[in-house]
């Protein structure tokens, strides 16, 4: 009973608007009082579960993907994506999804991809005629690659929380990445030849050769990134470090845009964005700590065990599971709360760790589309000034091509596993 209180109160509070973080931060201090633990235990236990060599990955990486905005690189991403796909029909929705996939290899974030080149896209899409409702809903849909292409955040949290090899994790996300890309490519044809959308010009050769030339070393990044980690260089948290640097001087010798405001812009948007995912963090600490001490785990681990009898039939029901929180809680208190619990059932399967860490991480970028609680649909929605509402309901059909991915990887492992085995 005291475990269903936790929850309910914690639940009551989202929904009535407090940030997860402190609402999981005021709960568990209320379950502290209530079994008579001190107020100093709760201090520690935050403190310790920020003191993390590999959590320091995060800011990093958030900020190499804000130095890299702010120095206009994204404009390049987009003018050669622009050249390669854009005389396609629908070219500019194809144009969206390609910048997407090129600038996840620089972000790992679905919020930063949205809001990075969300402005951009849906102006340019606008301008040439495309309907609000689809160029916000692809700009929403493309997002979610971001996390998938190494760097992810999303999957540096999962490796630490869950003690899988980030390394392998990024590998893993490469093709589940270009499948998304490739689907939602379709998607766009589709609605193109329907509804006879435009396409852009054709580009001449040198123009494309030369937009690669300036675009390069940007579109470098994730190979710096995943090579520098698998040569032994550097672990993935020096990798973060590495890309901020390697931010910085490509467009101090290179792309030569950044000035101090813009700096110091970037580095108070990473502040901002990761004093809120640190008290996330702290605060699932707090409710990690209650929810075992109540055995929520072995609770939820028997509920599983008890009427789910092969590994397929668990991976369903723990989409089902994450598709339903994901339409009302954040998608990183997601990952943070359940993966913990719902690792080692996975495990009892033989779920490889790296397979199950691809479709959790699939499962949250599709939730960060999912009204009405997706957080992309709300940074699309403000930057491209288009009504919430109407995109909430313009996004529905764009869930089909990352579902199709998600249950392609669920039947076929390999998919996830097959690029970090080669390089084991």
């Amino acid at each position: 009973m005291t475990l269903i209180a936790v929850c309910a109160i914690w639940l009551v509070m989202v929904f009535i608007g407090v940030p997860i973080g402190i609402a999981m931060i005021f709960v568990s201090l209320g379950y502290f009082l209530y079994s008579g633990f001190g107020i100093n235990f709760a201090a520690e236990l935050m403190v310790n579960g920020l003191n993390s060599f590999p959590i320091l990955a995060v800011p990093l990486f958030l900020l190499a993907a804000a130095i890299l905005n702010s120095a206009g690189i994204t404009n390049q991403l987009f003018g050669f994506a622009r050249a390669l796909v854009g005389r396609m029909p629908g070219g500019l929705g194809h144009v969206n999804v390609l910048a997407s996939l090129f600038f996840s290899g620089m972000s790992g974030s679905a919020v930063a991809d949205a809001g990075g080149l969300g402005k951009m896209e849906i102006k340019a899409m606008r301008d040439a005629g495309y309907p609000d409702d689809f160029s916000g809903s692809v700009t929403a849909a493309s997002s979610m690659i971001g996390p998938l292409v190494p760097p992810s955040i999303t999957m540096v949290l999962y490796g630490v929380i869950s003690n899988t090899s980030i390394g392998q994790l990024f590998l893993g996300g490469v093709v589940p990445g270009f499948l998304c890309a490739g689907t939602l490519m379709i998607m766009v044809y589709v609605l193109a030849r329907k509804y006879d959308f435009p396409r852009d010009r054709p580009y001449a050769a040198k123009e494309v050769a030369g937009m690669f030339v300036r675009s390069f070393p940007a579109l470098l990044t994730p190979a710096v990134i995943v090579g520098g980690i698998f040569s032994g260089m550097f672990s993935p948290t020096e990798a973060a470090a590495v890309t901020v640097v390697y931010a910085l001087l490509i467009d101090l010798f290179i792309y030569r845009e950044m000035t101090f405001k813009k700096l110091w812009n970037a580095i108070y948007e990473t502040a901002s964005t990761s004093a809120a995912i640190a008290t996330i963090i702290a605060g699932v600490n707090l409710l990690g700590f209650v929810l075992a001490r109540e055995q929520a785990p072995q609770q939820i681990a028997s509920l599983f065990l008890g009427f789910i009898d092969s590994p397929i039939t668990f991976l369903i029901a723990i989409n089902l599971l994450i598709f339903v929180l994901g339409a009302f809680i954040e998608s990183l208190a997601i990952l943070l709360i359940v993966v913990p619990i719902l690792v080692p059932v996975s495990l009892s399967y033989g779920i490889d760790p790296v397979h199950f860490g691809i479709i959790t991480v699939l499962n949250l970028m599709i939730s960060t589309l999912t009204p009405p609680m997706g957080m992309s649909l709300f940074v699309v929605a403000k930057v491209g000034d288009i009504s919430y509402h109407k995109l909430a309901k313009a996004i529905l059909p764009w869930l089909i091509p990352p579902f199709v991915v998600l249950a392609l990887v669920c039947v076929f492992p390999v998919l996830a596993t097959g690029l970090p085995s080669l390089l084991k």
